[in-house]
């Protein structure tokens, strides 16, 4: 044994002192603080709510299909939906000018030849009545003069037959992007300020938490200000169902809506009009 090396009760002594010194050391040691369950919450909450509201902003820009090839319809119906918009197909064109002047689209697909009415008095009429939504033309004819004619009485870009489908949806993106740009990113209606871009809604200095379908249904209100909505509009623009007479779904949201908008503020928006539907005005 080396002499310089401790034994018998001194070497406890040694030993029974290192182990003090540990324990000492870990009871001085800040202890870990254990990471916040209600603030990773929180977050994942918000995190989702925003991914959960942009996903709702985006499966309401409608688009309406009017063509009467259906495998071509068929085709552009399944592949816009795939690319997560929403899209109506109607095969002829007095249904389709119906439908692009009752209901709100965000974009146009416009076939020129069309049973009962042609695609060009279709654009006519839509530039005739104020609907400014982008029109993508198609056609089957690929001569200069024909372009020509589609642009000037309204139509934002043209597209000739037999086309790409990626084609085809980066002009419609393009032209969204356009009407974007084109668009407020706020909507202010007496002191209710809607963020359209960040998806926030306030009246004045109160801001208004609503799930991505309420501010999805509080903004196709507020776009469309003064006009009343029918329950179907309303049931096809948000939630993209057909309407049934029996279902209370529209009433359930609004009567929802009103109490987070509405209820807690002296000045009533959000108005019922008997029989016909919904209206966001100043009264």
């Amino acid at each position: 044994m080396n002499a310089a090396e401790p034994c018998g009760l001194e070497a406890a002594l040694v030993r029974s002192q290192s182990w003090l010194r540990i324990t000492a050391s870990d009871r001085c040691a800040p202890a870990r603080q254990p990471r916040s369950r209600l603030a990773r919450r929180e977050r994942l909450y918000c995190r989702d709510s925003a991914n959960l509201a942009s996903r709702a902003a985006r499966e309401t820009m409608r688009i309406l299909i009017i063509e009467d090839e259906k495998k071509t319809a068929a085709f552009l119906h399944k592949g816009l939906r795939e690319a997560g918009f929403v899209a109506d197909v109607v095969e002829d064109g007095e249904e389709g000018l119906f439908k692009a002047l009752s209901l709100d689209y965000e974009l146009v697909i416009l076939d020129a030849m069309l049973p009962r009415r042609d695609g060009w008095s279709v654009l006519r009429e839509l530039r005739k009545h104020g609907r400014s939504m982008p029109v993508l033309f198609l056609t089957a004819r690929s001569a200069v003069t024909e372009r020509v004619k589609g642009l000037e009485l309204g139509a934002d870009d043209y597209l000739v037959k037999p086309y790409a489908f990626t084609e085809l949806l980066a002009r419609v993106r393009a032209l969204l992007r356009r009407r974007a740009e084109r668009q407020p990113d706020t909507i202010e209606i007496a002191d209710l300020r809607l963020d359209l871009v960040g998806l926030r809604a306030h009246r004045g200095a109160t801001r208004i938490d609503l799930a991505p379908k309420e501010f999805a249904l509080l903004s196709l209100l507020a776009r469309r200000q003064g006009e009343v909505l029918s329950r179907l509009v309303i049931a096809e623009q948000v939630w993209d169902i057909h309407f049934e007479s029996d279902s209370n779904v529209v009433d359930v949201a609004i009567r929802r809506l009103r109490r987070k908008v509405d209820d807690p503020f002296p000045q009533k928006l959000i108005h019922t009009v008997r029989g016909m539907g919904y209206v966001l005005e100043c009264r």
